[in-house]
C-alpha cells in the first residue's frame, strides 16, 4: 500500500485510514456529516495526491489528445481546463479526466487514481506518432481546497490573483513560498474552490501554510467519504460506479463533453448511437419512502420487475434526503416519474429528479 506525502499527517490528526486505489487514504476525520457541511459552509482540504498526472508535449501532442478524448481540445486556450473522457473503442469509457492546456504543444492530464496504468497504456497505444509522454503521478501531490471561503483562506499565500479566476482556469506561480505551483478553479464538490498541484517534497510545508492561513475561515481537513457525498449531491459521475467500460458517455448524460466536430476514438459509434437514440440513461432520484439506496441495488417498476440499477446512493447531509443515481429505461427518465428501489425484500418508492440535487 502506497502512502501520499501527507499520510503521516493524516494519521497524526486521527484520521481513519483505508486502502483506496492502492494508496493509504484518509476516509474521515471527525465524521462525514461534519466534514461535508464544513465544505458547504466554510472551507475544507482534501488530500487527493493519489490522482494521476500525465504530461503530453511536443509535436503531435494536440493531435494525440484530440484523438483519444471525446471533448474538442481545439476549444482550449492557454490557462484553460476541460472535462472530458477517454472512449474505449467499444462505446464505453476508459476513464473521465481533466485536460489542461499549458501551451499549444503541452497538455497536462489528470486521471483517476485507480486508472493510472490503464489510461497510460490506452493513450500509449494510440500514440503512433511518438509524442513525448511523461507520467509524473508518483512525484506530484494534489490538494483540493473547497468551499465558499476557499479564496479568503488562500489569497494571502500567493501574489497570483486567485479571486478573479474563472471556473475551469488555472495559473502557475509562487504559492506558500514554493515555485512552480499550479492552482486551478476545478473541484469535485460543487462548493467552489481550488485544486493545487505541487512537488511531493513541498507537501508538508504547503499543507501547514494552508491551515495556518485558513484559521479564521474555520478550515478543516476532509476525507474521501465526504468527498463522495459532496459530489453525489451535485450529480457528478464517479468512475467505477456511474461510468465504466460498459457505459457510453451519452447514456451517462455526458453528451456535453462528446463533441462530433472532429474524429476521435469511437466518434462514429457514438454519432450513430446519438442518431438512433439511447435506450437507457443515468438519472438522479430521491427516495420517497424511508431508507438509503446503495450501489448495486435493483431499480424495479410497480410490479417488481427489474428495470435498472443504482450506481451511487447516500443520505445527503446538505439535503437530509436519501438520493442516488441509477440507469433506467429512456422512457422513464422524466422528472417526477415514480420508480422503486429494491432494498432487501422491500420496494421503496422513489421519484426521478433533475440534477443537481443540491442547488446553492
Amino acid at each position: 500500500m502506497k502512502n501520499t506525502a501527507l499520510s503521516h499527517i493524516h494519521e497524526a490528526l486521527g484520521a481513519k485510514m483505508v486502502p483506496f486505489a492502492g494508496y493509504n487514504m484518509p476516509v474521515q476525520y471527525e465524521g462525514v456529516t461534519a466534514e461535508h457541511l464544513s465544505v458547504r459552509e466554510n472551507v475544507g482540504v482534501f488530500d487527493v495526491s493519489h490522482m494521476g498526472e500525465f504530461i503530453i508535449r511536443g509535436k503531435g501532442a494536440f493531435e494525440l489528445v484530440q484523438k483519444v478524448t471525446s471533448n474538442d481540445v481545439s476549444k482550449l486556450v492557454d490557462g484553460k481546463v476541460q472535462y472530458t473522457c477517454l472512449p474505449n473503442g467499444k462505446g464505453g469509457i476508459v476513464d473521465d479526466l481533466l485536460v489542461y492546456r499549458m501551451d499549444q504543444q503541452t497538455y497536462f492530464l489528470v486521471v483517476n487514481a485507480s486508472n493510472i496504468a490503464k489510461d497510460w497504456d490506452w493513450i500509449s497505444k494510440h500514440n503512433t506518432a511518438g509524442v513525448e509522454m511523461v507520467n509524473i503521478s508518483e512525484d506530484t501531490s494534489l490538494l483540493a481546497v473547497q468551499g465558499p471561503k476557499a479564496t479568503a483562506a488562500l489569497q494571502s499565500l500567493t501574489e497570483m490573483n486567485i479571486s478573479d479566476m474563472k471556473y475551469y482556469t488555472f495559473q502557475k506561480g509562487n504559492f506558500a513560498g514554493k515555485e512552480n505551483v499550479l492552482i486551478s478553479t476545478t473541484g469535485y464538490t460543487g462548493a467552489g474552490g481550488f485544486e493545487i498541484y505541487f512537488k511531493n517534497e513541498d507537501a508538508e510545508e504547503i499543507w501547514k501554510a494552508i491551515f495556518e492561513a485558513g484559521k479564521e475561515c474555520n478550515i478543516t481537513p476532509v476525507g474521501l467519504a465526504a468527498r463522495d457525498t459532496l459530489r453525489l449531491e451535485m450529480g457528478f459521475c464517479l468512475y467505477g460506479n456511474d461510468i465504466d467500460d460498459t457505459t457510453s458517455p451519452l447514456e451517462a448524460g455526458l453528451g456535453w463533453i462528446t463533441k462530433f466536430t472532429n474524429d476521435f476514438v469511437d466518434s462514429d459509434f457514438l454519432q450513430k448511437q446519438k442518431e438512433a437514440g439511447i435506450t437507457k440513461r443515468l438519472v438522479g432520484f430521491e427516495l420517497v419512502d424511508r431508507g438509503v439506496p446503495r450501489q448495486g441495488y435493483d431499480v424495479v417498476n410497480q410490479e417488481g420487475e427489474k428495470i435498472g440499477n443504482v450506481t451511487s446512493g447516500t443520505m445527503a447531509p446538505s439535503l437530509k434526503k436519501a438520493i442516488g443515481l441509477a440507469y433506467i429505461p429512456k422512457g422513464m427518465t422524466a422528472p417526477g416519474t415514480e420508480i422503486y428501489i429494491a432494498v432487501r425484500k422491500k420496494q421503496l418508492k422513489a421519484k426521478v429528479v433533475t440534477l443537481p440535487f443540491y442547488k446553492a
